[in-house]
């Protein structure tokens, strides 16, 4: 390719994740490289062409320990950009690579060189090899990476008080650590699904239509053939194949990735939302020369979480895009091959959105006293979301409309501008039935101090506490296992 010792810089990329993300995360972007570059794709198909000489070579057993090294300095030689230049003449990026490989590998096996294979042998094949490779050494890392700091701060946060939320709106108490366990459950059971996936990703050696039509002329056992083949990039055969590998070994490792983002994406609203001037009670860290504002000096914006949220609406969309190459017309059609490419920007955005979070949870922390505050306050009625022990209090002891009874004190509460405690102290015959309730199930020690545990909403969290250490401990001893 004429000129294609000339680099373009950096800001004439095109993608922002080749400059913009490339640079504000590097270190992911440059652990990605290997795996779902331009020259990663060159190279796992010219690993893959050395795996099929090997692999004839073992069948007839000429494959030495000196032979395979000289094999893998051989393709470890080829550069991608004399790739490139070779299919200016081709127009066909298999038969340029295998021209520029013949004149590589030694003369002696060079007839070897894509001997019984047709393209997709060499591309399907190497694409699993790559989306097993990235999702193993750079997704399952980073993703592990965030379900720990999640473990950790659900952990610390077990007992921390808040008021959980339905509708938007103050529902019951839990804690921050609860809340958080959410995405530790939710977020764990993706990442286990994913590497469960990746590893039954497939490749394939049976030719045009996948009825090893032309291995059948070289060895008396094609599919031995494939099996030494796959076995040397550590995959296995598809069941059934076409002149493609099944579809659906990654379409549901890619969906996976999908649901995984959307958890993470859910997170990333979540937290913004609690970061609210009105709400308050989290916070992601903020470094001393950082802006949140170029005019209002005072503002410290959760950008880092939307800026989470805004990669999943770029890349979430591309699951249809999935679907839609699960389907080629009879063996095999063209209309893949431009689609597929962009799994490997997908593969980024995903892995930074993950990297991204991990900062967040990495710095984020619990304004208790605001959080203390947003609990006892309740949304208008200070000590509201005691209504629904009150009322379940009430009608275990005896009272069949105890709801509505609860209720008519709440409405008095808000139209008086009183506390929930205040307005139930109205009601006498009501606090001592709850009283005399919670004093026999042990949650007081005497009727009368029904009214101050009233006054101490964040006391009433049910299982909170529990559920977040033992789902952190749950996750956290799975991924260190992994």
């Amino acid at each position: 390719m004429e000129g294609h010792n000339n680099f373009r810089t950096i800001f004439e990329n095109i993608s922002p994740v080749d400059h913009r993300y490339s640079l504000s995360e590097a270190p992911l972007f440059n652990a990605l490289v290997p795996w779902i570059s331009e020259e990663a794709s060159v190279r796992a198909c010219v690993k893959a062409e050395i795996a099929l000489i090997k692999a004839h070579l073992s069948v007839q057993g000429r494959l030495t320990p000196g032979m395979s090294a000289e094999l893998d300095k051989a393709g470890a030689a080829v550069d991608p950009a004399d790739v490139y230049a070779e299919e200016e003449k081709t127009r066909h990026n298999i038969r340029a690579l295998v021209n520029v490989l013949k004149r590589t590998v030694p003369v002696a096996v060079a007839p070897l060189v894509h001997l019984g294979a047709t393209s997709v042998d060499i591309l399907d094949t190497s694409l699993s090899f790559r989306m097993k490779g990235v999702t193993c050494e750079v997704i399952l890392p980073e993703l592990k990476k965030l379900e720990l700091l999640l473990c950790a701060f659900a952990e610390q946060e077990a007992e921390t008080p808040q008021v959980g939320r339905t509708h938007g709106q103050h529902a019951v108490p839990i804690t921050v650590g609860f809340a958080m366990a959410e995405y530790v459950s939710r977020l764990g059971k993706s990442i286990l699904e994913i590497r469960r996936l990746s590893k039954e990703l497939k490749g394939k050696l049976a030719g045009a239509v996948g009825a090893y039509n032309a291995t059948s002329m070289i060895v008396k056992d094609p599919e031995e053939l494939e099996r030494i083949y796959l076995a040397e990039l550590g995959l296995e055969p598809s069941e059934h194949s076409t002149q493609l590998v099944e579809p659906e070994y990654l379409l549901r490792l890619l969906l996976e990735f999908n649901v995984a983002f959307g958890i993470i994406a859910n997170l990333a609203d979540d937290l913004r939302n609690l970061q609210r001037s009105e709400i308050g009670e989290l916070r992601e860290g903020f470094a001393a020369d950082q802006v949140g504002s170029s005019t209002m000096p005072q503002k410290r914006n959760p950008w880092n979480s939307e800026h989470v949220k805004s990669l999943w609406k770029a890349f979430m969309p591309r699951a249809v895009t999935f679907f839609m190459d699960q389907i080629s017309e009879h063996q095999r059609d063209l209309s893949n091959s431009a689609s597929q490419r962009f799994i490997a920007d997908y593969a980024a955005g995903f892995c930074m959105a993950v990297s991204r979070m991990a900062q967040v949870i990495g710095g984020l922390s619990a304004d208790r006293e605001r959080l203390l505050e947003n609990i006892r306050g309740s949304a208008g009625i200070r000590g509201g979301v005691l209504a629904e022990p009150a009322y379940i209090l009430l009608a275990e002891s005896g009272v069949s409309e105890a709801h509505e009874v609860i209720r008519k004190i709440t409405l008095a509460a808000e139209k008086e501008k009183r506390s929930f405690a205040q307005a139930l102290a109205e009601e006498p015959e009501t606090l001592s039935r709850i009283g005399t309730k919670m004093a026999q199930l042990g949650l007081i020690g005497a009727p009368g101090e029904a009214l101050g545990w009233f006054e101490h909403p964040e006391q009433y969290r049910g299982l909170s506490v529990k559920k977040a250490k033992d789902l952190a401990a749950k996750y956290k001893k799975l991924m260190e296992s992994l």
